[in-house]
């Protein structure tokens, strides 16, 4: 059998035109067409073509450059300046263009905000496109790795004593320079004296900051690299990371609004993250659905009072947790009389709220009825007795998980791994996304938006059958086109 051996040192021309460096399917046009779609006013970003100076690149091609990059797991500015002096995909998109990788850097740190933004005009381009009803919307959450060590983060007392450390070497440093000065002498090196006391002054700053960050809020341990994130548990163990929040469109599984925030659980995000994505498809949704991780029941009633179906299972439904003999169901509650009837006919009744979360205490009022009880030991060993805790909104917590158990809402439950789980998994594994290149959750919030605009658009390539349907898709949508 034959072999077929390759030769760099054969002479070849590549076409003439850079417009043919790639074929028409070539996914690298879908990017492109869709950078051209948006509003560059409406993400705050304004082409001034006259701008007196050195000429810049231009925000279109440096956007177009960071959303491809991401789409392919090519995130830092070195390996994206490589990629467009190596890449033909990245040198057609770029029309030849090699921005140097501080230009890119410098890029997206001062458009963090513009591309937070570019998910929801994202959003809302497939809207316009019949992709996105926003009838049934999936909530969930992933934790990824901030772009800090875990050691890193400290509580107040540690930076109180690094700040009183620091202080006292700044002193020093001043009064070593105070003293060479006098003597002029050359015993020492001025220019090292300054680098070392330019350092501690950093270190000052930067610590500093963070004893404001234990002022202004109640978190008892604070990350001196970003101290914006938080030490999370997941799978992989421990770290310093960000909580991810998605909210999915059940259409097509197209994400509707991401957000990165600091909070290490999901409670308290379900109404935030629905009303964010509500805005963007500026109608309120009929569905709203999520894992028991968003069970708060005081978080799932602001939703549920605005007449949205909440399909959210408690701890005790995901756990698939059967109900004993003495459960809390089988106490009967007397609105009338403000107290449980346990199942032997005893009475429980009201002791006092607990102020720090309002919940109400139920006791039975002769202690002697429990001890005597045929059922002590299996109802309570508590010498006393029996205790019934009910929240303040108790009947809103049973009816949703009444509502969790009905058919309509299993239906909606079944599909949620499908839509709601698929995109991190798009995102982790295909994008490459095992930590955040940014610090601050500013950053990150920038580097959610565009991940999830790549998981979009790789849908919708899907979705239509392929880059050339989809370019045709998007031509009549063109917001407003860029000056050349």
């Amino acid at each position: 059998m034959a072999y077929r051996y390759g030769s760099r040192k054969q002479m070849t021309l590549l076409p003439k035109s850079i417009e043919e460096y790639v074929s028409p399917d070539c996914p690298v046009r879908a990017y492109d067409a869709f950078v051209d779609a948006l509003d560059f006013r409406d993400l705050g970003i304004v082409f001034n073509p006259g701008k007196v100076g050195n000429t810049e690149y231009h925000p279109q091609a440096m956007l177009k450059l960071l959303v491809y990059g991401y789409s392919y797991g090519v995130k830092s500015s070195r390996k994206l300046e490589r990629e467009t002096r190596n890449n033909l995909s990245f040198i057609w998109l770029m029309g030849g263009l090699t921005p140097d990788h501080k230009t890119i850097a410098e890029f997206r740190r001062k458009n963090k905000k513009a591309l937070k933004r570019v998910l929801r005009q994202c959003a809302r381009v497939c809207i316009k496109l019949d992709l996105i009803a926003g009838n049934v919307l999936f909530i969930d959450g992933t934790k990824i790795r901030a772009n800090a060590a875990r050691n890193a983060t400290h509580d107040k007392a540690y930076y109180e004593r690094q700040l009183a450390a620091i202080d006292e070497r700044i002193e020093k440093l001043l009064d070593e320079c105070e003293a060479i000065d006098q003597e002029e002498q050359h015993l020492g090196s001025y220019v090292s004296m300054d680098k070392e006391l330019s350092k501690a002054e950093r270190l000052r700053g930067t610590i500093a900051s963070v004893l404001e960050e234990f002022k202004e809020t109640d978190r008892t341990e604070v990350n001196q690299t970003d101290p914006d994130c938080a030490i999370m548990h997941s799978i992989q163990g421990s770290h310093a990371s960000y909580n991810v929040q998605s909210v999915v469109d059940d259409q097509h599984g197209l994400i509707v609004h991401a957000d990165a925030v600091s909070a290490t659980s999901d409670y308290n995000q379900f109404s935030l993250q629905l009303e964010q994505a509500e805005q963007t498809v500026e109608k309120p949704c009929e569905v709203a659905c999520a894992d028991a991780g968003y069970a708060d029941t005081d978080d799932l009633e602001k939703v549920d009072t605005q007449g949205i179906r909440v399909v959210v299972p408690s701890q005790r439904q995901a756990l698939h947790e059967e109900e004993g003999p003495f459960s809390k169901s089988r106490f009967t509650y007397d609105r009338n009389t403000d107290c449980y009837l346990c199942p032997e006919g005893h009475c429980l009744r009201f002791s006092g709220i607990d102020r720090t979360n309002g919940k109400r205490h139920y006791l039975i009022s002769d202690r002697k009825l429990c001890q005597q009880c045929q059922h002590y030991g299996q109802c309570t060993k508590a010498k006393r007795g029996r205790k019934i805790i009910r929240l303040h909104n108790e009947e809103i917590k049973e009816k949703l998980e009444a509502q969790y158990q009905e058919a309509a809402s299993q239906a909606v439950y079944a599909r949620r791994k499908t839509r709601a789980e698929h995109p991190f998994g798009h995102i982790k594994r295909n994008l490459k996304t095992d930590a955040f290149l940014l610090r601050g959750v500013e950053g990150v919030q920038a580097e959610t938006s565009v991940l999830a605009t790549c998981f979009n658009l790789s849908r919708m390539i899907t979705i239509w059958g392929g880059v050339v349907a989809f370019i045709e898709k998007l031509g009549g949508l063109r917001l407003i086109t860029a000056p050349g």
